[in-house]
């Protein structure tokens, strides 16, 4: 399976989402969150150059915010 990083805040609506939405199609992923972590918000600034989350890293893409359909082309989840 292609590895998913997902950076979230704790607060974040989409993030969870997003989590919701791994965890529906048993999707594995890393979870990093930049609230706490200085070093993955570091990580998550140089890959997107965005500090809105989510940042969703599948593969060597890159996707800021929580688009359903993208992110199941990525993964190639039929819905």
């Amino acid at each position: 399976m292609t590895p998913v990083t997902i950076y979230t805040t704790p607060s974040c609506g989409f993030c969870h989402l997003a989590k919701e939405f791994f965890q529906a199609h048993s999707v594995s992923y890393t979870e990093k969150d930049v609230a706490r972590d200085a070093t993955a918000r570091e990580e998550m600034l140089n890959k997107s150059n965005q500090m809105g989350v989510p940042v969703i890293e599948i593969g060597d893409a890159i996707i800021v915010g929580f688009y359903r359909e993208k992110i199941a082309e990525l993964l190639g989840i039929q819905e």
